[in-house]
């Protein structure tokens, strides 16, 4: 028996099985978390004709990177903004804790304008640069505005022709305010008052930076998710990953026996290289996503299993463990990697067809199947490997064979 690769087998078994017990915890709850694990609010938004203005495929495309714009204002995280159909868009705020007032920002057309006092448009939202909330010299909430090169020549013509008169600042066809012109505005700003607070004004200062929606939307479909009903979702996904590991786990054992504790080795590493993958590409776990995880799992161990087949093969061929072990991961390794390329092609499609859940299956699946073909030709080579070589049993029982009365080497 050799103890120097008992030892290492122990060292890096331990350090895997250590490693998963500490940070399996803290690393699984650092991985954003989705709509229907965590609650928040599923709104449906609908493009809407209207005589001056018709719903066109361009038109719907705009809105949606204006809406997002919008929600990546209010500094929400996660949210998930996706067309559907010719006229729809489907918007998922995961954790808001103010639905109602994100609902109102979503479908506001926000068209600014400024007339004189004929009622003449002079300027629009198109010729702003920048709009920021802040408190004016009257300890007012206001919003700042800071034309382009263009909105500040007009907005100086503008002020220059109506010294003594009435500007409007028309924001959907509302006034919010109609200062009288005292003299000359040059500098290219101005400024909206009549915000109850430095919130209220934060908010039309992010409609006005995000610019106005091309087409009228109306909301069609407002659905909140509760924070129980998510949290009972994790709760049910998390048991059934405990169910789906422990039988795995129990399954490699009984039929495979030493090489399967080395397989059940290999995929607590393989788990926890999965969930540091998610963490790192910043990927949203849905519930989707855990299935994704619980089926790349027994992918993982499939390979295994493949492995653990044709090593048997080659013992019953009259082999070595060493010899068997190494002929069967060359023989088994062409076979992995031919269906798990099928498996990444079929992961493609649904992440370029499919939205939102549909693609966060897409990608746990084929991290899943990458790190899986890693674990096996790598870590479970390495382990076995060692086992076998530290001769603490040449006997092929212990890996899952048994030998006959007469000799022959069966199950």
């Amino acid at each position: 028996m050799r103890w120097n690769e008992i030892g290492k087998f122990l060292i890096v078994a331990l350090t895997i099985i250590g490693g998963f017990c500490v940070y399996i915890s803290p690393l699984s709850q650092s991985i954003k978390q989705g709509l229907d694990l965590q609650g928040g609010t599923h709104v449906v938004l609908q493009a809407v004709d209207t005589p001056e203005l018709k719903v066109d495929d361009d038109a719907v495309n705009r809105a949606v990177k204006i809406i997002e714009r919008r929600i990546n204002e209010l500094g929400l995280t996660e949210p998930v903004i996706q067309r559907q159909g010719k006229d729809r868009i489907i918007v998922e705020l995961p954790g808001v804790k103010d639905p109602e007032k994100a609902i109102a920002m979503l479908g506001r057309t926000a068209m600014l304008h400024f007339e004189d006092d004929k009622g003449n448009v002079v300027l629009t939202g198109s010729d702003l640069k920048d709009a920021k909330a802040q408190i004016n010299n009257n300890n007012q909430a206001a919003v700042g505005l800071e034309f382009n090169d263009a909105g500040g020549k007009k907005f100086a013509d503008l002020t220059a022709r109506n010294v003594g008169r009435k500007i409007a600042i028309v924001l959907d066809d509302e006034v919010l305010t109609a200062p009288v012109v005292q003299e000359t505005i040059t500098g290219g700003r101005a400024q909206i008052t009549g915000s109850h607070n430095i919130e209220e004004a934060e908010h039309l200062a992010i409609l006005l930076r995000s610019g106005s929606l091309p087409v009228k939307i109306e909301v069609m479909e407002n659905r909140t998710v509760g924070p129980t009903l998510g949290q009972d979702s994790k709760e049910k996904s998390i048991k059934a990953f405990i169910i789906g590991i422990a039988g795995v786990f129990i399954f490699m054992l009984i039929f495979y026996r030493f090489s399967g504790i080395v397989a059940d080795v290999a995929l607590l590493l393989y788990v926890m290289l999965l969930l540091l993958a998610m963490r790192y590409l910043d990927a949203t776990l849905t519930l989707p996503g855990i299935a994704g995880i619980i089926l790349s799992i027994g992918m993982a161990i499939d390979a295994n299993v493949l492995i653990f087949e044709r090593f048997k093969e080659e013992i019953r061929n009259g082999r070595t463990l060493r010899s068997a072990m190494d002929a069967g991961f060359s023989r088994a390794i062409i076979t992995i990697f031919d269906s798990n390329i099928t498996t990444l092609m079929a992961a493609a499609v649904l992440f370029y067809l499919g939205t939102g859940p549909v693609k966060g299956f897409a990608v746990t699946l084929a991290l899943g199947v990458i790190l899986s073909m890693f674990t096996a030709v790598t870590i479970t080579r390495m382990l076995l490997r060692l086992l076998i070589f530290s001769n603490f049993t040449k006997n092929p029982t212990f890996f899952g064979i048994g030998v006959g009365k007469a000799g022959e080497v069966s199950k």
